[in-house]
């Protein structure tokens, strides 16, 4: 039996000195991303979900990046499911406020410098190693 697919989008966020936004969350370091709304474009769902989990207003939507899919299991509607994410390189205007979006147990929001991306990349999932492999951003170490 075929799991049910979720699809999702996020981002790949970068400020202008190439600093990369990192979300903490249930204990791993991880990069926005959320569900796709019913009528939603994958590229509106990317930019809203970045918003809404990290308060930033001013993002600009750059190319796609790729597409992860991952499985795991929906407190939700108690299945096993995949999820399948588009991800989008983006970039965000300086001085914007952090907000954690603590209802989605988005503990700490950093702009990570290459050494932080380095040590954050030891505490994350293998699908946000891959994206920020593909965006260039991490060499693995």
């Amino acid at each position: 039996m075929q799991k049910p697919r979720i699809i999702a989008a996020g981002g790949v966020v970068t400020n202008p000195w190439g600093k990369v936004l990192l979300i903490f969350r249930r204990g791993y370091w991880d990069l926005p991303k959320g569900k796709l709304d019913e009528g939603e474009t994958i590229e509106v769902c990317a930019l809203r979900e970045v918003q809404e989990e990290t308060g930033l207003t001013q993002v600009q939507l750059g190319p796609k990046l790729g597409t992860t899919y991952h499985e795991y299991f929906d407190k939700w509607s108690h299945q096993d499911v995949e999820k399948e994410t588009h991800w989008f390189a983006m970039t965000a205007e300086d001085g914007q406020h952090l907000v954690p979006q603590t209802e989605e147990d988005i503990e700490q929001i950093i702009w990570a410098d290459q050494t932080q991306i380095d040590l954050c990349m030891q505490d994350t999932f293998p699908n946000i190693i891959d994206i920020m492999t593909k965006a260039g951003l991490y060499q693995g170490t």
